[in-house]
């Protein structure tokens, strides 16, 4: 609290660090407790990537929907990042909980069911 945060995130692999492309972050092998889907291979995914302070960009990849999208891999997801002229860029979250909310609306179709799966913690860009 002495430097004022009150919550943090905790997320990952980086996808792009100081405008490089991280070698092999299809690799990194985390998040695959009993029951979770691993964070490799092809799988919806969220991510965040960031062309300059303050200037970001939010990425939602659909998957694991046959004849829909079966999503990508972490190296062609920084890539997404990369072609997009990001400097930074990390992985935040993927299966069922990658949906992109837009101006009042799913502007995705998380696991092919066109409506979003309830989840506790979301990152919010919003006016004052």
């Amino acid at each position: 609290m002495d430097a004022g945060a009150w919550n943090t995130f905790s997320f990952g692999p980086a996808l792009i660090e100081n405008g490089i492309l991280v070698d092999n972050a299809g690799t990194v092998n985390i998040d695959n407790n009993f029951g979770n889907h691993p964070v490799s291979g092809n799988q919806p995914r969220t991510g965040i990537g960031m062309f300059s302070p303050n200037h970001f960009v939010f990425v939602v990849v659909d998957g694991r929907s046959p004849g829909y999208s079966h999503g990508v891999n972490l190296d062609e997801f920084a890539r997404i990042f990369q072609e997009l002229g990001c400097t930074e860029a990390y992985n935040v979250d993927g299966g069922g909980s990658s949906t992109m909310f837009f101006q009042g609306r799913v502007v995705n179709n998380p696991l092919g069911k066109n409506h979003e799966r309830g989840t506790s913690d979301i990152l919010l860009i919003g006016a004052e």
